[in-house]
């Protein structure tokens, strides 16, 4: 562990650019007053004999051979990643999701894939986790001079210049052309899906421009494709799509991208990003990622050791449930956890308690479950009580009010819920009026709005659980 004047680097590389941050660790102190000094605790290379040497030579004080051992020591607090391109992403998400600070050599990654986990993984990490690229030539001091000399900052102005121009996208609540926004979303067979449909109309009905045409909420793929078409028939000027399945009404949202309709793409992605405009969504990754991080820690700190781990999913082949699965085992992986079991529901009260009730019977200890959706977590929480069993913690997803208040009261086993909010519907409508009247988002420089909007997700706890009551949906 790092005292209170020190902190452990773990540095994974050391080959030209790993020797170069080498030097500089031991150096750095020499130049500048540093509220602490680096400790460079550990080495990790694939070879130990080369690894060894290399520790000797460069002044670490050990090695190992893999670096997720290294991720996972408690005397390594910074993370300093000298590797190639291919396996930055990888390192840098696993260190983030254990809370360690982290350092990564440029290139970020080899693609925007990977470079966008990066950000999830940073903007999951816990609160005070540090991250950056090392871009460290901006701060020699002959380049910050150059930089000065050349910079695109326009120099300060007479008082009677006439002032700058204003930006591209303003005052985009005042009423604009006229625009008419389809709709289209799966039956309200739950809570987070009602909330969806409620959302949309509410956000609509704030703008005088907008004439909002929704169509029949189904759970019927081929009604949701004959929905849509309509609506396609119609010549709205916008549509919102939430599909019932991305992969099965890609092909619509093509149809009506084609015939020039803006598509806002809402929560399930369509596989093909020429079939929509501007995707909007959850973290389903990054909820996984909170999850696994708050089980971890909460049996870290209770010193469990070999946890029975059980993860009750909603719909499995859906890529959103995947990827809240991937998110959880890679942040679980980081404690040295795995998942024990895992069941899928269907993002239903029943299947909730039939599932819960299977994994309840299948294991007679359990030291933490993770449930996906909070309204299926309701027929969950009922098989608990019915079970009489209380020794584990859950933590929950998607932030219903019926989760936040079970959490409130501090006597139920749901510690904790992951934040995936319905409140994307609002935010959908908004989107898809600025586009329909040629605008783009007011906060941003760039005259249009994003290709692609990932929300966070957010733990709820005890502690500030009476922050985001007010955003709670009813299961």
């Amino acid at each position: 562990m790092s005292d209170k004047t020190t902190i452990g680097v773990g540095m994974v590389g050391y080959a030209f650019m790993g020797r170069v941050h080498s030097q500089a660790w031991r150096s750095v102190g020499a130049f500048f007053d540093l509220p602490l000094a680096p400790r460079m605790a550990v080495l990790s290379g694939r070879s130990k004999e080369r690894t060894e040497a290399a520790a000797a030579q460069l002044g670490w004080d050990a090695v190992e051979t893999d670096w997720r051992e290294l991720v996972r020591r408690d005397d390594v607090q910074i993370v300093d990643i000298c590797t190639p391109g291919d396996s930055h992403a990888e390192i840098a998400v696993a260190a983030l999701a254990a809370g360690k600070h982290v350092i990564c050599e440029k290139p970020l990654a080899n693609t925007v894939a990977e470079a966008e986990a990066m950000v999830r993984a940073a903007a999951a990490a816990p609160p005070g986790v540090k991250s950056m690229v090392a871009f460290n030539y901006r701060r020699v001091p002959a380049i910050a001079l150059a930089a000065g000399c050349t910079s695109n900052e326009p120099a300060a102005a007479p008082s009677s210049q006439a002032a700058a121009p204003a930006p591209a996208a303003s005052g985009n609540d005042q009423p604009g052309t006229k625009v008419t926004i389809g709709f289209s979303a799966p039956a309200a067979d739950h809570g987070w899906i009602a909330a969806i449909a409620k959302n949309a109309e509410a956000a609509a009905k704030q703008y005088s421009d907008v004439d909002f045409k929704p169509v029949e909420p189904t759970n019927d793929i081929n009604q949701q494709i004959s929905a849509v078409e309509s609506l396609i028939a119609q010549k709205v000027n916008a549509l919102v799509i939430l599909p019932n399945d991305g992969q099965q009404l890609n092909q619509v949202a093509s149809q009506a991208t084609a015939a020039g309709i803006p598509v806002i793409n809402l929560d399930r992605v369509f596989p093909d990003k020429l079939a929509y405009r501007t995707w909007i969504g959850g973290d389903n990754y990054g909820m996984g990622v909170a999850a696994g991080h708050f089980i971890g820690k909460q049996l870290k700190d209770k010193g469990v050791s070999d946890p029975v781990i059980v993860e009750i999913q909603g719909i499995a082949t859906l890529p959103l449930t995947q990827d809240r699965s991937k998110g959880f085992a890679d942040a679980l992986k980081t404690y040295g956890f795995s998942v024990t079991a895992k069941q899928d529901a269907k993002f239903t009260v029943e299947t909730g308690n039939q599932v819960a009730t299977s994994l309840l019977q299948a294991h007679k200890k359990i030291d933490a479950m993770w449930n996906h959706d909070d309204d299926q977590g309701v027929g969950v929480l009922a098989a608990i009580k019915e079970a009489s069993r209380d020794e584990f913690i859950m933590v929950g997803g998607a932030g219903s009010l019926n989760a936040m208040k079970e959490i409130q009261s501090g006597t139920s086993v749901l510690k904790a819920t992951v934040t995936y909010s319905p409140t994307m519907a609002s935010s959908a409508i908004k989107l898809a009026r600025l586009i329909a009247q040629g605008k783009g988002m007011s906060d941003l420089v760039e005259n249009q709005v994003p290709q692609s909007i990932t929300l966070a997700s957010e733990t709820i706890t005890k502690d500030n659980v009476d922050k985001y009551l007010a955003l709670g949906f009813e299961s």
